[in-house]
């Protein structure tokens, strides 16, 4: 999550996938990788709270299809505001809240 650099982006799953493979497992538990992020998230807007500037940026990691987390910090609210500022369109697809295009913002970090 902190690697994935503005205006860039990466779904919960390919973030799976470059666990899995840096471990060399054939897959990374999607429960356990969904906690992670969440803490993660959370420990990120504590300490911008705290006055620190540079943060992980976990409103650029989306569930799969594009969808926002709605319990990232803030909820969708907060996310769409830190997305567009990044220069992307998030729409509302009745209960869920995407990217729009997000395939072609994707970044693949390195193993």
């Amino acid at each position: 999550m902190r690697r994935i650099p503005k205006g860039r982006l990466i779904t919960i799953n390919e973030i799976r996938g470059v666990l899995a493979k840096k471990h060399r497992v054939d897959i990374a538990c999607p429960i356990t990788t969904g906690i992670f992020a969440w803490i993660a998230a959370h420990a990120a807007e504590e300490a911008a709270a705290e006055g620190r500037k540079r943060v992980t940026p976990y409103w650029r990691t989306l569930k799969s299809g594009g969808e926002l987390n709605a319990k990232y910090p803030g909820g969708i609210p907060a996310l769409r505001e830190r997305l567009q500022a990044e220069g992307h369109r998030v729409v509302q697809n009745g209960k869920r809240h995407c990217v729009v295009d997000f395939e072609r913002a994707l970044f693949a970090p390195p193993v």
